[in-house]
């Protein structure tokens, strides 16, 4: 019995991915393409060779951080829909940071953007935790608002300020070349051309990173039992305020991270706009692997598979583009919910049964 409890998410979840690719393919066979050549066209475009790899891995790299980014609120009873806005200033902070301080040595200079990265994405999180703490107002509608505000200030600094006067595009001026970790970065010469970095390794330790700090120590305690009773964890002396102030925090420094992968490790640059809704994708990401940091290994690596393997469509099938991939990421999502209630009529008919 304990064991079936602990494989009772996975089993949701493998449930959720099934029905839900199973239905996408099923509109594939109405739009009168082939189902099984499709599915063909979407694993071999993602996992075909290395390259294909290494770019599925490139793309699931924010998709994990921004799912740990949603998790991690989710458990202290928040819902993080910032995480679009934690990552783009993150970034932007990880480039200006570059762009100040070009001839800090190379052994330490992507430290410090990081911590840059890390410190501003945390600080615009922890707003929206500080209002939701002490004045009420809803995390959700917080960290909608803080997104606009997150874009337009990204905006204002990089054509205004940070402006590349070689290029009409809106991007940053080049970081000192210590900050560009690609060239010594032994992950992406595995990969060879595939823009994948050591990014992937550092999303894969913070999420046992995460694992680790929700179901090994006092402090993830406290933030399940603020997640799953708050009035009960104030009577247990726990400072609610407190914890969500900190899980928002961290939830703006998990988002911000995507600046090593997409900075550092690849353009040297910010970018307006260089995010594929990586924010609002990891909500998606967290929801199918139950805010399983764990979990969101592989559902992130899944999500990135369908948006990779989905480039091919346009060209391998006549009827059907790669818009498929967000149409199936939606049926996942739907099947999440179904997921969810699928206990109950199981417990519904077996009761039935029983009579």
């Amino acid at each position: 019995m304990i064991i079936f409890r602990q494989l009772k998410p996975l089993f949701y979840a493998s449930f959720a991915l099934v029905f839900g690719l199973a239905l996408g393919l099923l509109m594939a066979k109405f739009a009168g393409e082939n189902p099984w050549q499709v599915l063909k066209v979407l694993c071999n475009s993602a996992f075909g060779s290395r390259y294909d790899f290494g770019v599925t891995l490139f793309y699931a790299t924010p998709l994990i951080f921004c799912g740990l980014s949603v998790a991690i609120a989710f458990h202290a009873g928040l819902f993080n829909i910032g995480a679009e806005g934690q990552l783009t200033l993150g970034a932007l902070a990880a480039a200006a940071f570059g762009i100040f301080f070009p001839s800090l040595p190379k052994g330490i200079a992507p430290f410090c953007a990081m911590f840059a990265a890390i410190s501003v994405g945390g600080a615009w999180a922890w707003i929206a935790g500080w209002l939701k703490a002490h004045r009420g107002s809803h995390e959700v509608i917080n960290t909608i608002m803080l997104n606009f505000i997150a874009f337009a200030i990204a905006s204002y600094v990089t054509t205004n300020i940070l402006q590349n006067p070689n290029h009409q595009n809106p991007e940053t001026a080049d970081m000192g070349e210590a900050y560009f970790i690609r060239a010594y970065d032994p992950v992406a010469r595995f990969f060879g051309d595939a823009p994948v970095g050591s990014g992937f390794v550092l999303a894969l330790l913070a999420a046992f990173f995460l694992w680790f700090l929700l179901g090994k120590t006092s402090f993830g305690f406290q933030v399940k039992a603020v997640g799953e009773n708050e009035e009960a964890a104030k009577f247990a002396g726990i400072d609610v305020a407190k914890i969500r102030r900190r899980c928002m925090w961290l939830a703006g420094a998990f988002a911000a991270c995507v600046a090593y992968g997409e900075v550092l490790g690849s353009a040297a640059r910010f970018r307006l706009g260089f995010s594929a809704d990586y924010g609002f994708i990891g909500i998606a990401v967290a929801l199918l692997a139950q805010n399983n940091p764990l979990g969101i290994i592989f559902s992130g690596i899944l999500f990135a598979a369908l948006h990779k393997g989905a480039a091919d469509l346009d060209i391998e099938t006549e009827n059907i583009t790669r818009d498929l991939s967000v149409v199936i990421q939606a049926l996942v999502i739907f099947s999440v919910s179904i997921a969810g209630i699928l206990p109950i009529v199981l417990s519904r008919w077996c009761k039935k049964g029983a009579k």
